[in-house]
């Protein structure tokens, strides 16, 4: 629920990062069912702490990323293609629909995303193995 600045009773809203993805503590926006704007957050650590902690853990909740550590094989050059990839929540396989489903996020981090519209992260791409790093070459 939100309160807003002329006391008004805002129920089941929800927040929504902005971009960029890469700026995850500005541009929060809290949305009615309605899919209409209520506020507008310019920057999360202008907020008591309660109610970022608030944020912060619906964030958390909501947004299940994992990282990409290692991408041990792709399964053909084509689309859709299996991915075998180990990240900070253990091994797993993914289909990939298409290659703009890879996006560069900036010259070090990537973003993936599955067929069921998972992301998952890759932090620091020059930090990845040289076997992991040839892989992604095709996509980035």
């Amino acid at each position: 629920m939100l309160i807003d600045a002329d006391g008004v009773r805002h129920f089941d809203v929800t927040p929504v990062r902005a971009f960029p993805v890469t700026d995850p503590d500005h541009w929060i926006s809290i949305m009615s069912t309605a899919g209409q704007e209520i506020v507008c957050i310019a920057d999360l650590g202008d907020l008591p702490e309660n109610t970022r902690r608030t944020l912060e853990a619906e964030f958390a909740d909501r947004e299940f990323v994992p990282i990409i550590r290692h991408i041990q094989n792709v399964s053909a050059w084509n689309e859709p293609s299996e991915w075998t990839v180990d990240t900070d929540r253990g091994p797993t396989t993914f289909v990939l629909e298409s290659d703009s489903h890879v996006r560069r996020l900036s010259a070090s981090r990537a973003m993936i995303f599955d067929a069921h519209g998972t992301c998952y992260a890759i932090e620091d791409l020059h930090r990845l193995d040289a076997r992991s790093r040839r892989y992604l070459e095709r996509y980035l």
